[in-house]
């Protein structure tokens, strides 16, 4: 016979067989009585009932599911995995009561069921309750031997229920199983921390080392212990012991330097920094906060010469990274070379940008060292694409801006920088204040550049800023000049050689006709500047004029002529030389 002839067979035969079985349920039915023929009709209804629950929960329609499962439970009352599939569903949506009561029935009804016990656990742990939830877990691992990989969710219940004993031996068990792990030592080892048994702890963690011979960072986990634990001595000979057996572990040399530096013995500290430092495989992050605290100590001879050999070592080893050319550009400043502190916070900033230490100094040292506002602009951008929730790098954005004359962005940046900081750093929030006064009124909202103002001098009635601003813009409105003389008054007082605070107050004089006194105070003004703007000049003549010298005016506006900030009226005064307003 052939292998098609056997296949038609065997198909023959399993027909027959089903035809068979099929004819004896069928005469087996018309045994039964009516009512054994409708508890099977119930049956047959519940099972049809159940698989579509079961379909629809696949497809993630839950309330179709929970219908038609409690459905199928009103025909099959006493069936544990319809109550099951329903106390799952009513878990789901966080109904943890109801979804208990129909999970403890399913469990009455088939006990051994591990998917039942693990629901329950898991809607205890949901309920707060991690006690029960371990107490079902543990009953479902002693029922049998199978089911022991729940022993790390077992632990973590007993430890959430703060039963540490319990916590513990379920550890112990996890490590049987699992062998010697990290996650589990740790655990136990702040088990033994908290119940003052530190020699156990330490065991724990030698325990650790052994596993992983080698391993710099489980011995530094231990050091740490041992070193908060007011055991130095211990750390320092176990960092010692493992630099015996593997010398090349970098970390291991600045736990060295550390612990040495605790007990006072700078030159052996300061050994292992420089074996440190000298090796490649640590990293340049590492070093970079090394060399920061660093720098932070009493400056010696001493001190200079070993920053200047790990200085070297860091630029010679690690050239490109960021965090290294950042601490050097901080070096830099700490010895009041900004050039060159720029030029390390750049190259810092071109290879990583999210350092907001960094991108803060590069804006401030280019604002101090009045560099192109275009190019500060550039920094600002990136500190608020990387930095979107600290507000001085919305204010830096601002400023820059401003001095551009984006007045309408300048506006928005600022504005974002009183949202960001909201009020919780109130310098910030009085520079946010004077510089939005200055924008609004370049932008013709003098109502709102003085109620800015105004905010600003309740945080600070002195800021120097806003007193200028406000006193020279209310003299050119020509309004409240009582108040923008006061103020004005206020800071030449203060600072009597300021030629801008000068020029500011003489100005405020002339718009209130005291021009003997306006005269004075502009003198002063171009007297204290090395280089008087043109809006001086053109003031000082227009004074002069006022003064009835009016050849001397004529002459003080040739001088402004062709210089920056000068009014547009400027050349209309040169041409008939006579003032106008």
């Amino acid at each position: 016979m052939n292998i098609f002839q056997t296949t038609i067979s065997k198909t023959v035969l399993t027909l027959s067989i089903a035809c068979f079985l099929g004819m004896g349920e069928t005469f087996s039915q018309d045994k039964l009585s009516r009512k054994e023929r409708k508890e099977l009709d119930k049956s047959v209804k519940g099972d049809r009932l159940f698989v579509e629950g079961q379909r629809y929960m696949m497809l993630e329609e839950y309330d179709k599911a929970y219908f038609y499962f409690g459905k199928a439970q009103d025909l099959k009352p006493h069936e544990p995995a319809i109550k099951f599939k329903m106390a799952e569903i009513l878990a789901r949506a966080n109904e943890n009561d109801k979804a208990l009561e129909l999970g403890m029935e399913a469990i009455e009804l088939d006990p051994s069921n591990k998917y039942y016990n693990l629901l329950i656990a898991e809607v205890y742990k949901k309920k707060n309750k991690p006690a029960k939830a371990a107490e079902v877990l543990q009953g479902l691992m002693d029922s049998s031997d199978d089911n022991q990989h729940y022993i790390l969710e077992l632990a973590s219940l007993y430890l959430t229920a703060q039963d540490f004993d319990n916590a513990l031996s379920a550890l112990d068990q996890a490590e049987e199983y699992y062998g010697v792990v990290e996650q589990l030592t740790v655990q136990k080892q702040r088990i033994y921390l908290r119940k003052n048994k530190l020699d156990k702890a330490i065991e724990e963690g030698q325990k650790l080392i052994d596993a992983n011979p080698g391993n710099s960072s489980y011995v530094l986990a231990l050091v740490e212990i041992l070193f908060n634990n007011g055991k130095g001595n211990e750390a320092l000979d176990l960092v010692k012991e493992s630099l015996d057996t593997y010398p090349q572990q970098p970390e291991l040399h600045m736990a060295a330097y550390t612990l040495h530096k605790e007990r006072g013995e700078r030159d052996t500290a300061n050994e292992y920094l420089r074996l440190a430092f000298e090796n490649p495989e640590l990293e340049g992050e590492v070093k970079a906060k090394a060399f920061a605290d660093l720098m932070q100590e009493f400056k010696t001879d001493d001190t200079e010469k070993l920053l200047a050999d790990l200085e070297e070592q860091m630029i010679t080893l690690h050239p490109n990274d960021a965090d290294v050319l950042a601490v050097l550009g901080d070096r830099e400043l700490f010895s009041d070379n900004k050039e060159k502190s720029l030029q390390y916070y750049q190259r810092s900033i071109a290879i990583k940008q999210d350092n907001a230490h960094a991108l803060q100094s590069v804006i401030t040292l280019k604002f101090e060292m009045d560099q192109d506002f275009e190019a500060i602009e550039k920094y600002t951008e990136i500190g608020v694409d990387e930095f979107s929730d600290r507000a001085e790098f919305w204010f830096f954005d601002g400023t820059a801006k401003a001095a551009q004359k984006k007045h309408t962005e300048a506006k928005e940046s600022l504005e974002q920088a009183y949202k960001t900081n909201r009020g919780r750093n109130k310098q910030l929030s009085q520079l946010i204040y004077g510089q939005l006064g200055d924008t609004y009124h370049s932008l013709g909202d003098e109502e709102k550049a003085y109620e800015n103002y105004e905010k600003g001098l309740e945080i600070n009635p002195n800021d120097e800023h806003i007193l200028n601003n406000y006193a020279y813009f209310l003299s050119l409105s020509k309004t409240k000049l009582d108040k923008a003389k006061q103020m004005s008054e206020r800071l030449v007082k203060k600072y009597p050689t300021n030629s801008t605070y000068l020029d500011t107050h003489a100005w405020v004089l002339f718009q209130l006709e005291e021009f003997d006194q306006a005269k004075n105070y502009m003198e002063k003004a171009l007297e204290a500047d090395e280089a008087p703007s043109g809006i001086m000049y053109e003031h000082y003549g227009d004074i002069l004029y006022q003064l009835g010298e009016k050849a001397e005016a004529l002459k003080y506006w040739k001088k402004a002529e062709g210089k920056e900030e000068v009014t547009e009226l400027l050349a209309q005064k040169i041409k008939n030389k006579q003032y106008y307003e």
